[in-house]
């Protein structure tokens, strides 16, 4: 197996990695003091979207790339290498690879589109009350006048309101599915409740919330299929978020001088700094070997968990010695190391959190 990136995925980092460069990339505003960029949002997200980078996985009939989820994957590591405060994972992991890969070609058409052009977005409902990335989902659907009537609760939805179509995982009386759900159709609440990043979550209630079958996610799988998607996206994003702390506090300890000398030069120093590199190196094989499997069409499952587990258990560790070795300006919340540390705390919520993880590797293990 070869995990080196081919020269397309090369050329998507790097042009990704421009735009978000040109629109306040990961060292922007690089001191205390400094107002937190948020008119990055708006304008690396048309940036984006006007590159090309939204429309990769898009099919060639609808003016798209035909790529998968190896080349979005390289979008969202560099949004993580930026902490680019856009909806990328939302959009692309939880929208544009499951539509692409399940939906109808009328969905593919509808849907589509508007994410590839930065005007609409899509996620997804993948955790409910104390059952994150719920394979078998509590909410339900019941038959009644030539409809589906969803009901049910998500939590940690990212952009829900934003949305233009919510993918809800449900049990059905065959098994689960996925439906699209529109998130101000009639019969749903949206409750708005905070982030570490500050960015857009909800929890959503759906109260008999009426879908037909043009709403349906054809493919007896999709709940799983969804997953991993989720997974691979998440675990992206993540492995850029870690690559992006780790560049930002080599440059601090490199620049910053004490007693005459770097910081970088004092044996402790090197010691804590070689500690966060080995676990960035360590994530980073870990996802790309998912990932790589998950496009190759393998069996990725494994892959996933295994990958999920390390960066739920050892980016908030890494985080932790980023700030140490920041000092004073590592606790300031405009200074740009913040907006990794609240991603990444964000991020491991979304995976359920390193004892989750490992529980599910333990259940893998056993049978």
């Amino acid at each position: 197996m070869d995990f080196a990136p081919d020269d397309t995925q090369i050329e998507i980092a790097a042009l990704a990695a421009k735009v978000l460069s040109d629109f306040g990339g990961p060292h922007a505003g690089g001191g205390p003091g400094d107002p937190p960029k948020r008119a990055v949002e708006d304008g690396s997200w048309r940036a984006l979207a006007s590159a090309g980078l939204l429309a990769l996985a898009l099919p060639p009939e609808l003016d798209g790339d035909g790529l998968g989820v190896a080349e979005v994957a390289q979008v969202l590591t560099e949004v993580g290498r930026a902490a680019a405060p856009v909806p990328a994972y939302a959009a692309l992991a939880l929208g544009v690879l499951p539509i692409e890969s399940l939906g109808t070609p009328a969905q593919r058409a509808q849907f589509l589109p508007p994410v590839a052009a930065g005007e609409g977005l899509l996620t997804a409902a993948l955790h409910e009350p104390s059952a994150p990335l719920a394979a078998e989902p509590a909410a339900t659907t019941r038959a009644a006048d030539g409809k589906w009537l969803v009901t049910g609760v998500k939590t940690a939805v990212p952009y829900a309101a934003e949305a233009t179509r919510i993918l809800t995982p449900v049990t059905t009386a065959h098994g689960s599915a996925v439906y699209l759900v529109d998130p101000h159709a009639e019969g749903v609440t949206l409750i708005a409740t905070p982030t570490s990043a500050g960015t857009p979550e909800y929890t959503v209630r759906l109260d008999e919330v009426a879908v037909g079958e043009a709403d349906l996610l054809f493919d007896r799988g999709a709940v799983a299929a969804l997953h991993r998607f989720a997974l691979a996206g998440a675990l992206a994003l993540g492995d850029g978020l870690l690559a992006g702390a780790l560049a930002l506090t080599v440059k601090h300890v490199g620049e910053r001088t004490q007693f005459g000398r770097p910081l970088a030069a004092f044996q402790a120093v090197a010691g804590q700094i070689a500690d966060v590199y080995v676990a960035a190196r360590t994530v980073h094989l870990a996802v790309t070997s998912a990932v790589w499997r998950l496009a190759s069409g393998l069996d990725a499952d494994a892959e996933l968990d295994i990958a999920a587990y390390w960066f739920a258990s050892r980016a908030p560790e890494a985080l932790a010695t980023c700030h140490h070795l920041h000092g004073g300006i590592g606790v300031d919340e405009t200074y740009p190391l913040h907006r990794y540390s609240s991603a990444v705390k964000d991020l491991g919520r979304t995976l359920g959190g390193a004892a989750h993880r490992l529980g599910r590797l333990g259940e893998r293990v056993a049978g």
